[in-house]
């Protein structure tokens, strides 16, 4: 069962997308640019009836669309990075230029006014991989502009860990299995990349199992990648430092929300200090219900959910976070136009895809999309009424989701009734960028213009 990736769809993360990148899903690949070959005078002699004697021959040449005339002197190649494209290849190395290096001194304007970009071979690559209780996620990332990086690999599979979890307590022997084959894949990727770090971590399946670190000493057998088991505070950090671009300076108070497979995630965020670079040091309440889509679906039932079944599993999400003493944190700025709710979970790209009507999911059109409060309950209220067939023959959910979907719901539909807001902004990413954030930012690769170290 292949998931649709989150991250490998755009060719820089960490900013909104606001303006578009290039598409793709699973495993992503470069497209090389050709450099720019030096020219020789011969090639742009300069007309001799214009050339007058005794000063400097100049040529002609192109740049963009607009006519510069630069002294006649040896030129070299336009060394630019290769950037991200579709496709589903391997990660291709740039080519070696055949002229020395740039020198310091050398004239090469360029449209950013500022440094060249080292090519990727030269920057330094970092990866996260997540093992939630429904899916296995890699990324595989650069650094570029400061607070940002580019995805060279991902990969994402359904594997549903954690299914039967909630009866039985145990992983199932079918669910390892397919995890681990997703792990391989995973770890085969790694090895072949010079990997300065990486960060690989589980979540709520192989916490509350009663065989969780067993499987991971399995996986480290077998996988030959060594997992750690995070605990629910250091994953609702992760989730808020993934998606700290998607909160913009005007904003005075975030309800962010991780609707996992096992567990969910929320964390309360004031802003209406001095803000700091990093969005998780706003964090003045957290707690993690442990009910996810796969737990809840479980137990209530996914494939044939009336109203009434809904309605049960909105209740019991509510009494969880009844229980919460840190909810009323940010009952000050609720009322206020710059509150609203950041949801980062397959839940609410879901109901961004169905909102747009896509024919097919695209993380472009779904990463930093604002819903309203009118938007949000008409496409719940269109997916309760929805059987499971229709469910399933909706490109933006599948059979893979179709019986989690609304468990998705109800934890949603619980979360608003607690912090009700008129947006509702929704973020194709999560743990992953958050880990890639930390990792890149402790390792001081944004310190020098946003270039990274080779």
């Amino acid at each position: 069962m292949e998931d649709r990736d989150t991250g490998a769809g755009a060719s820089e993360v960490g900013a909104s997308s606001a303006s578009p990148g290039p598409s793709g899903s699973g495993t992503a690949g470069w497209q090389q640019r050709r450099p720019t070959e030096p020219r020789s005078a011969d090639g742009q002699a300069a007309d001799a009836t214009h050339h007058q004697k005794g000063k400097p021959k100049k040529r002609r040449k192109r740049r963009r669309g607009r006519k510069v005339f630069a002294r006649e002197e040896a030129h070299p190649q336009d060394n630019r990075s290769p950037v991200q494209g579709k496709g589903a290849g391997p990660a291709l190395e740039p080519k070696q230029p055949a002229a020395p290096a740039i020198s310091p001194a050398a004239h090469t304007p360029r449209p950013e006014q500022g440094a060249r970009r080292p090519p990727v071979h030269e920057l330094p690559v970092f990866a996260a991989l997540d093992l939630g209780t429904n899916n296995c996620r890699l990324l595989v990332a650069v650094p570029t502009r400061h607070g940002q990086f580019r995805v060279i690999d991902a990969f994402s599979r359904i594997v549903r860990l954690g299914e039967g979890l909630t009866a039985s307590g145990r992983l199932g022997q079918p669910a390892m299995d397919r995890a681990v084959e997703a792990l391989k894949i995973c770890g085969d990727k790694l090895r072949s990349r010079k990997i300065r770090k990486a960060r690989l971590i589980a979540t709520e399946a192989c916490r509350s199992a009663e065989n969780g670190v067993e499987f991971l000493e399995r996986v480290e057998r077998e996988a030959g990648l060594k997992l750690e088991i995070i605990d629910r505070q250091t994953e609702a950090r992760l989730a808020v430092s993934g998606c700290g671009s998607l909160v913009e300076r005007d904003t005075q108070g975030v309800v962010l929300f991780d609707i996992g497979g096992g567990s969910s995630e929320i964390a309360l965020i004031d802003l209406t200090g001095r803000r700091s670079p990093r969005l998780a040091n706003h964090i003045v309440s957290w707690t993690s219900l442990p009910v996810g889509v796969v737990s809840l679906a479980e137990r209530f039932g996914g494939r044939t959910v009336t109203r009434e079944i809904f309605t049960a599993m909105v209740d019991d999400v509510a009494g969880r976070l009844a229980t919460f003493d840190g909810r009323d944190r940010l009952s000050h700025l609720k009322a206020s136009p710059n509150f609203h709710l950041l949801g980062t979970s397959g839940t609410v790209t879901t109901l961004a895809g169905v909102h747009l009507d896509l024919e097919r999911y695209d993380r472009r059109r779904v990463d930093g999309l604002w819903m309203d409060r009118d938007s949000v309950d008409r496409m719940v209220e269109r997916l309760v009424g929805w059987d499971f067939q229709q469910r399933c023959a909706n490109p933006c959910i599948g059979a893979d989701r179709a019986d989690l979907v609304l468990a998705g719901c109800a934890i949603l539909e619980a979360i608003r009734a607690v912090w009700p807001s008129e947006r509702l902004r929704v973020a194709d990413r999560g743990l992953r960028e958050g880990i890639l954030s930390e990792l890149m930012a402790d390792d001081g690769v944004w310190r020098n213009d946003g270039r990274g170290r080779a």
